[in-house]
């Protein structure tokens, strides 16, 4: 671990640097100002393409070293951002002065004035930063998010004719099946993913006060609607919010946060189950060797993934429930109190990445005992009382339920023997008590395929 690792204040950046070190080029500093260039230069060869008349003669030809300014940014670029900033006190003018700089150094510094033209920060932020949360759930949310339901997929296939004795408030219940439990899961991930797919990632683009203000004053023969539309649509590929005030809405980025916070709501709805089944025997995990799971107990091996990503997605979750109720909400026309929190979004984000990751971990550890299963489901044949009833119901047999309830609610097991003489003394034909004989624990499963 790195010196900065551990004198870092956030476990994200300290211990679990090497876990979540790929987002930082999307949430560090040093990338919100790469992002922010990108849009800066990306603006700048858009007015170039109108084309303003003032521009209509620059060269096209330079557009790759104008683009090579965002793509070959470097951490010595990033520390010339942050000490002019330290003169202006203003993030987003630093990046304009450091892109004029660059103007200069191209010889090109008769073009510089239509850097940033007729913008607020707020154009650059409100683009950048969807943009980045953007690419980041493209690159790493999605990756890690389908590597873990993959594996749910594999398990899910592979113990699909496992019989599980299903428990309902902590009690036996109708038995069920482990593929299908876990296909719970996976369905309700599905749907979020679904969910997900629909919110947009919305920009803002639209001068001081969302009204293009000093835009159209300037060039009022321009369709600066439509320009920023194929800006922000077709050049970034966001989504632009048409009526805005100085921000963007934020209401599909709270929409964003929200959708992930029901996914980690499910994940950690999974840990605790799969902790639970561990507890209980009925899963064992692959030992690691030289692994230590209690300083005191040399016999113990924890469930330690299941928790660690239950604790990792659940702060994700408070951090992603501020965001979602705070960003829509500004005094006007603006107020600054979304700056300081947007910087805040790779935390929740990173958060989430170590749970996915930490279930990935517990879920390749687990090792299927079957005997443990069988031997719970062998131990409970009152859960067939169900069926019992139900068939005897059909049969119009005289309050079968009462009958069942009677033999059944006790404190004591119900085994094979005593459900079998049960059925002996039923008035129904001899075809029938075989039928109901052989009804078990382990195969009153329901519908094999839902």
């Amino acid at each position: 671990m790195s010196l900065y690792a551990l004198n870092a204040i956030s476990p994200v950046d300290g211990r679990y640097q090497s876990k979540t070190k790929e987002l930082s080029s999307y949430y560090s500093e040093a990338a919100l100002i790469k992002y922010r260039l990108r849009v800066e230069v990306e603006y700048f060869i858009s007015l170039c393409e109108l084309p303003l008349p003032q521009l209509e003669n620059f060269d096209a030809k330079l557009y790759k070293p104008l683009r090579k300014i965002y793509l070959e940014f470097s951490d010595d670029d990033a520390q010339e951002v942050k000490e002019i900033e330290s003169i202006t006190n203003h993030d987003v003018k630093a990046v304009e002065y450091f892109l004029k700089e660059r103007f200069d150094r191209l010889k090109i510094s008769e073009y510089k004035e239509f850097i940033h033209f007729a913008l607020t920060s707020q154009d650059i932020n409100n683009t950048a930063t969807p943009l980045l949360i953007k690419e980041s759930v493209e690159d790493i949310f999605l990756p890690n998010y389908l590597q873990m339901m993959e594996k749910l997929i594999e398990l899910k296939d592979e113990w699909a004719n496992i019989p599980l004795l299903a428990r309902t408030h902590g009690q036996a219940a109708s038995p069920t099946l482990l593929g299908k439990e876990i296909m719970v899961f996976i369905e309700r991930l599905e749907r979020q993913m679904g969910l997900l797919n629909m919110v947009p990632f919305s920009a803002k683009f639209g001068g001081a006060t969302g009204n293009f203000n000093a835009h159209h004053i300037a060039y009022p023969e321009v369709d600066w609607v439509a320009f920023s539309n194929e800006f922000v649509e077709e050049t970034l590929g966001l989504d632009r919010s048409q009526v805005t005030t100085q921000i963007e809405h934020y209401d599909n980025l709270a929409a964003l946060f929200d959708n992930f916070k029901r996914i980690n709501t499910i994940l950690i709805d999974l840990s605790r189950d799969i902790w639970t089944y561990i507890s209980m025997n009925y899963f064992k995990q692959k030992i690691k060797k030289g692994e230590v799971g209690s300083s005191a107990m040399p016999h113990k091996v924890n469930p330690i993934d299941f928790e660690n990503a239950e604790g990792n997605l659940g702060i994700a979750n408070a951090i992603y429930e501020h965001l979602s109720a705070k960003l829509p909400i500004s005094r006007l026309q603006r107020d600054l109190t979304d700056s300081t929190v947007l910087r805040n979004v790779g935390v929740p984000m990173a958060h989430s990445i170590l749970g996915f990751k930490s279930i990935l971990k517990g879920l390749n550890k687990l090792i299927l005992n079957e005997e443990a299963i069988r031997a719970d489901l062998d131990d409970n044949w009152a859960v067939v009382a169900e069926a019992i009833q139900t068939i005897l119901r059909k049969e119009g047999y005289p309050k079968p339920y009462e009958a069942l309830k009677a033999l059944t609610r006790t404190n004591g097991l119900i085994e094979q023997p005593t459900l079998s003489n049960f059925i002996d003394t039923l008035q129904i034909s001899d075809e029938l008590k075989a039928y109901l004989k052989s009804i078990t624990p382990f195969n009153y499963t329901g519908i094999e395929k839902l």
